[in-house]
């Protein structure tokens, strides 16, 4: 993506605002600084000096040529400051940086050809794991693991966005950065309504991050704490609050899942040490005290208890790792027992899932967001968040099992094109000729078939749904139905511009993939099989979460 004449235009007339050498200082006149990149050019670090005093730090492959596409950094904090700017590498670049109120691009911003338009996608960079997920005050916070000045992993911070309804994103500043100690990796947030940690200001509960610091030595535990709903940050003075290396012998200590724990009123963390996750307890945020490990997980922990078949008198407790394995168990506080497990109930694109925090009472969903590791050729962005999902717990012939399904706030995004029942497959076909753009809609099908090999539904030749009955497979994944005599398999299929979600029988299995379109493909959507009968099929028209 090249800049557009304006930019370079404003790049020429910015006088002593324009960056010409390796070190240079500038006043802050603007909302974002703009600098390109090129994937072609090796790394250089960039430093930001505010009164002598390093402000930020970060890798960026500054471009000497034309970019290949531009970042920007937000400098709304530092209005009317002078900041001094260093670049350790190939220097050429420089004078293309600009000041600007608008990022170069913004026009197009959203409706690039490869940009999900009912996924949330960063405005630029690469993402990876969510973070920090927490509901506060009716909005609904996404951090997420980001590096704004590249479209690949590097910088490890924490981006911000909200909602209020899980469909709409609005992305805010970096909310933490990498500092001394190292770069921010996973973590968690909670409101610290009690004031346990003693940051809380008048009647305004600190809403508190924990994440994981991470350099070349090892991994601890830190925490920092905001009195605006997310906005600024305040890292303790006193972290790290857990290092841990010594006692595992090993640097692989991180992603800290705190919650409150309401029958013995102690804060609990979940943190992934080593070789599985372990329980920590505190009563302030601050000191903390090791309870118990359970190896066989991986990263990412969450730990939730959810009522069986809606039956809150009968509950039980969900360990997670990042692999979406999960156990089921009880929990006392400080162990958790398993009882089954380990189980899968999605599979695919999707990674490291959190769930929110702080859900109302009137609205106790276990609600979990996803990373997609799906990429978006030729933009300059990277990484996706899946669509949020309601996770429950139900009874099944082989026991008690999660379910997940999307929620009901995604339903505002899509339009009813037509609803039949009892088709052939010509007839079926026939229909999804109806769907108006193949780039992003919805599909809800049950599909009988009379023969046990595989049938399902095609995408530009790439097979979306792949059902084979003699060996209970699913795009070649082992899944067996409730009525394991029937021939019968009902999908709600998501699809946007690079990516497909779906969603078996109902919740009890889903998996993601992206999109890879085979250029020989003849037919755009079909279904494909031995005979098979469409006993059901709506086609759904997505809008744009964008507009």
């Amino acid at each position: 993506m090249k800049p557009t004449f304006r930019f370079v235009a404003l790049a020429l007339l910015l006088g002593s605002h324009l960056l010409s050498a390796q070190d240079h200082s500038i006043k802050v006149t603007k909302r974002y600084l703009n600098l390109p990149v090129s994937q072609a050019e090796n790394r250089g670090t960039m430093q930001f000096r505010v009164n002598g005093k390093l402000e930020r730090s970060f890798k960026i492959r500054l471009a000497s040529g034309n970019p290949d596409y531009w970042v920007f950094c937000d400098m709304g904090a530092l209005q009317g400051q002078t900041i001094t700017i260093s670049y350790d590498g190939k220097a050429d670049g420089l004078p293309k940086i600009s000041q600007d109120d608008h990022i170069v691009g913004e026009d197009s911003m959203y409706h690039e050809r490869n940009r999900p338009q009912y996924h949330f996608t960063t405005r630029r960079g690469w993402i990876n794991d969510p973070n920090g997920m927490i509901f506060y005050e009716g909005e609904y916070h996404l951090f997420y693991q980001h590096n704004p000045y590249e479209r690949e992993w590097e910088n490890m911070s924490w981006g911000h966005a909200v909602s209020k309804d899980m469909v709409h994103w609005q992305e805010l500043p970096t909310a933490l950065s990498p500092d001394s100690m190292g770069t921010m990796f996973s973590g968690s947030t909670v409101i610290d309504y009690e004031n346990t940690a003693g940051f809380n200001k008048g009647n305004t509960p600190a809403m508190v991050a924990f994440f994981t610091v991470d350099n070349p030595e090892k991994q601890v535990q830190c925490m920092a704490y905001s009195l605006d709903k997310g906005r600024t940050w305040t890292k303790y003075s006193k972290n790290p609050l857990i290092d841990s290396k010594a006692k595992w012998n090993s640097k692989d200590t991180r992603d800290p899942r705190v919650f409150w724990y309401k029958p013995s009123k102690h804060w609990v963390m979940v943190l992934n040490e080593r070789d599985g996750h372990s329980v920590y307890t505190s009563g302030n945020l601050k000191d903390w005290q090791f309870q118990s490990h359970l190896t066989g997980f991986w990263e990412c922990p969450d730990l939730f208890e959810l009522p069986v078949d809606g039956n809150k008198s009968k509950t039980k407790w969900v360990m997670y790792g990042a692999s979406a394995s999960y156990m089921i168990g009880s929990f006392d506080g400080k162990t958790f027992k398993p009882e089954s497990g380990k189980h899968y109930y999605t599979t695919g694109s999707i990674y490291a899932a959190q769930t929110f925090t702080n859900m109302p009472e009137t609205d106790p969903r276990r609600i979990q967001i996803g990373w997609g590791r799906v990429s978006h050729a030729g933009m300059p962005f990277n990484g996706m968040m899946l669509l949020p999902t309601e996770l429950q717990l139900r009874t099944t012939k082989d026991g008690i099992r999660l379910t997940s399904r999307p929620v009901k706030e995604t339903e505002q995004l899509f339009r009813s094109i037509g609803k039949w029942s009892s088709l052939t497959e010509a007839e079926a076909n026939a229909k999804l000729q109806s769907l108006p753009s193949p780039d992003q809609f919805r599909i809800k099908a049950t599909i009988k078939l009379s023969h046990a090999t595989s049938a399902g539904l095609s995408l530009f030749g790439q097979r979306i749904l792949d059902y084979d009955m003699n060996s209970n497979l699913i795009n070649g994944v082992f899944y067996s139905p409730e009525d394991m005599t029937s021939m019968e398999i009902t999908a709600d299929i998501y699809v946007d511009r690079t990516t497909v979600e779906v969603f078996i029988d109902h919740g009890a299995y889903s998996y993601s993939l992206q999109r890879k379109p085979d250029a020989r493909a003849k037919e755009t959507l079909n279904f494909w099989g031995n005979r098979i009968e469409v006993n059901s099929l709506e086609i759904y028209n997505a809008e744009s979460a964008w507009k």
